[in-house]
């Protein structure tokens, strides 16, 4: 459901919201000071700068935390829901899949995407139920090559199978990936898919999943890497084509709802970057 709330415009009430999220700001640097991941959301510039108040689930209990915004998976997920060249595609069911570092390939294929590093956590929450961590939940994750291409469709890199891997959620809901920042195709804003299962036993077929989404980048983060990185000259000129609202996908997403499916990123063309994500889920 879309988020239809006002925003305030009388001073006191801008007053108290620029302070609630100072302290969740705050919070959350905190918590990256003693080595745990922020859970803050920020907002993604995708012609404003107001992206809603981020949702802020604290430690994972008893907070806020509202289900993810369901979203296509896209022509190239390889779940098993197409066919590529006349066969079903569907790396969850390869040996090899279950992995942290989704950079190289796995099985017959041995190519690595070049990139800039990305270490992304999800922390998965269930959004039923005060925001307590889901343990044991198996989560997909895939997306384009710094070139913006998928493997196993593109056709430069359909032999390759990288950018593509399952992880299951500890004690605190969390997963992490090892990746390479995505590349901007054009039509699309910079985005990472990714699936939620029950279990890890159930993480072999697109029809057990119980959440599909996309998670998406602030936009002066994506311009200043596609501009010092080497290797993603063309995501600058895509990204320069498309915003937030024109996207096919976001477009139609509340400020709230894009504040919710934004990461928060932090690090360096040179040193490579850490970013976190809150996923809700109806569980």
């Amino acid at each position: 459901m879309k988020d239809s709330r006002v925003h305030p415009t009388h001073l006191q009430q801008d007053m108290r919201v620029m302070l609630q999220r100072t302290l969740q700001r705050r919070q959350a640097l905190s918590w990256l000071l003693a080595g745990g991941s922020a859970a803050l959301l920020i907002g993604c510039g995708g012609g404003s700068d107001d992206m809603g108040t981020p949702n802020d689930p604290g430690s994972g209990t008893g907070g806020a935390c509202i289900a993810n915004a369901s979203e296509t998976n896209g022509p190239y997920p390889s779940d098993g829901s197409n066919t590529v060249n006349g066969s079903v595609s569907n790396v969850l069911q390869e040996s090899g899949v279950v992995r942290s570092d989704i950079r190289p390939s796995f099985g017959g294929s041995t190519g690595i995407a070049d990139g800039v590093p990305l270490t992304l956590t999800l922390k998965i929450l269930n959004s039923n139920n005060s925001c307590a961590a889901l343990s044991g939940y198996a989560v997909y994750a895939w997306h384009c090559t710094r070139d913006g291409m998928y493997s196993l469709y593109s056709g430069a890199v359909r032999d390759e199978n990288y950018l593509r891997g399952v992880q299951v959620s500890d004690a605190n809901g969390e997963v992490a990936f090892t990746t390479v920042f995505p590349g901007c195709y054009a039509g699309r804003y910079p985005h990472i898919h990714f699936e939620v299962y029950p279990s890890l036993s159930m993480a072999t077929l697109y029809t057990n999943r119980i959440l599909t989404s996309q998670l998406a980048f602030e936009r002066d983060l994506c311009s200043a890497i596609y501009q010092n990185a080497s290797g993603y000259s063309a995501s600058l000129n895509n990204l320069a084509g498309v915003t937030i609202a024109s996207d096919g996908v976001f477009g139609d997403n509340s400020a709230a709802e894009m504040a919710q499916m934004t990461a928060a990123v932090t690090g360096s063309v040179s040193a490579g970057y850490s970013g976190s994500i809150v996923v809700g889920v109806p569980a």
